[in-house]
């Protein structure tokens, strides 16, 4: 459903380029070869405005520098997550196999708000080499409330451990994903999670403006009811179970280092912006080595390696 909005989001920016393009020719204000460059230039330039505005109203006293940075990031990842990756997703997710022997402890991850499961193809690369098996969800509908999404991300644990014999699984979250998971361990309790790892996920909500009004987003909103009610459902036990990492220049969920919880002290990465935390190096290698230290439990006496069950 999301790639074809994007896709629909696409073509009406490409219409809206050649229209401008050919009203310049006709008032002579370009050249006709200049303007054959206008329809692909204006989604870029759109994209790249968005991350200025969004970097600027988000800014906290943080050093200037780690905020050219991040803008400078933020601006090629949203190129590659908005442009190059999500608009051709075809089919459904599903169980990726690791490369080589399944040794380590399955991993489902969760989008977040406005994504698909296009924006973890870096992360997913690293953990397949690690010897994960992993299984990326769809959150839909994309605009419906946080808790119509645990059913989805109880379908890929039990698909998970069913397809590798195994009793737990790790689950990273990015953004809205993070409450995702959150909402799931509320729903079916925490007996198969192994770790939970969130990234910039908004566990006090964020005060940017809501630019549509959808139960998700309202849920996502600064010390929102809802976010106060998720958080009341947890015990101690549960919060042992999570990892939190932030970045200060996070440009869409802010007051940035706010975004943790009680007893939880979060990794923070620095000059970074918030769709980084899913393609930036450093990041990942982190989420790696996070979920290496884990030892998977067997469910069956039939070895796991021996595939789907």
């Amino acid at each position: 459903m999301l790639a074809q909005l994007l896709r629909r989001v696409l073509l009406f920016q490409v219409l809206v380029g050649a229209l401008l393009a050919w009203a310049l020719v006709a008032n002579r204000m370009v050249t006709p070869v200049f303007a054959l460059a206008i329809p692909l230039l204006l989604p870029l330039a759109t994209l790249a405005l968005a991350v200025v505005w969004t970097c600027f109203a988000s800014r906290a006293q943080e050093p200037w520098r780690r905020w050219w940075q991040a803008l400078a990031g933020e601006i090629w990842a949203g190129v590659r997550t908005f442009v190059i990756r999500q608009h051709w997703t075809r089919g459904e997710p599903g169980v990726l196999d690791p490369h080589g022997d399944p040794h380590r402890v399955p991993v489902v991850l969760v989008h977040g708000f406005v994504c698909n499961h296009r924006i973890w193809d870096d992360l997913t690369g690293r953990l397949r080499a690690a010897g994960h098996t992993v299984y990326t969800v769809n959150l839909e509908p994309l605009f419906g409330s946080i808790d119509q999404y645990p059913p989805i991300v109880e379908a890929a644990v039990q698909t998970l451990c069913k397809h590798t014999g195994y009793s737990q699984v790790a689950l990273v979250g990015h953004s809205m994903g993070g409450l995702a998971i959150r909402a799931w361990m509320r729903e079916f309790g925490t007996g198969r999670v192994a770790k939970v790892i969130t990234l910039g996920t908004p566990h006090q909500g964020t005060a940017a403006r809501v630019p549509m009004p959808t139960t998700n987003s309202l849920q996502m909103q600064w010390q929102s009811a809802w976010l106060k009610e998720l958080a009341a459902s947890e015990t101690a036990d549960t919060r042992r179970l999570i990892r939190i990492a932030i970045t200060p220049q996070d440009n869409i969920v802010y007051p940035q280092r706010a975004q943790t919880l009680e007893g939880i002290e979060p990794r923070v990465f620095e000059g970074i912006g918030h769709l980084q935390m899913c393609t930036n190096s450093q990041v990942i290698a982190w989420v790696v080595a996070e979920l290496g230290d884990l030892t998977p439990t067997q469910t069956r006496d039939t070895d796991p390696l021996a595939g789907p069950i």
